[in-house]
């Protein structure tokens, strides 16, 4: 018997931007902190050089599997609580959903009711394009 994917414990990416629309600077920058919270815990021995990705000022690692049924799923991690956040951001936008769809999603146009860019410091939204490279990559080769 094939085991279930274990359903996100991230929240519907509509449902954080209704939220995150009604609030002020402080208060979304304790969103993101407790979404990143709610990221599953990655093993120590995920975090390596291969996971790691590149242009962030903090450190982020992303370690991609593919379910039985084609779903991907992302293990993610930051040694910094907000730029966890906004991994945990980038994640809501395509957990556990097939590779194919993953491939065509425009993560970016999902992001823009954030405007990531205006309320944090370029130095944490530099690695957004990276990690959304490093997404799709990973989805057009499992779903190839």
């Amino acid at each position: 018997m094939t085991p279930l994917p274990v359903p996100s414990s991230l929240p519907a990416l509509t449902d954080l931007a209704d939220d995150y629309a009604f609030l002020d600077s402080e208060d979304r920058y304790r969103l993101l902190i407790e979404l990143g919270r709610k990221l599953e815990p990655m093993p120590e021995a995920l975090k390596t050089d291969a996971t790691k990705v590149r242009g962030c000022s903090a450190s982020v690692w992303v370690y991609p599997t593919q379910r039985d049924d084609g779903r991907l799923h992302f293990l993610a991690d930051s040694n910094a609580a907000i730029t966890k956040g906004v991994v945990a951001l980038v994640l809501a936008s395509v957990q556990d959903r097939p590779a194919a769809e993953v491939a065509a999603t425009d993560i970016t146009a999902l992001l823009t009711p954030f405007d990531l860019t205006r309320e944090l410091s370029s130095n944490r939204t530099q690695g957004i394009p990276n990690m959304i490279a490093l997404v799709h990559a990973t989805a057009q080769r499992l779903s190839a």
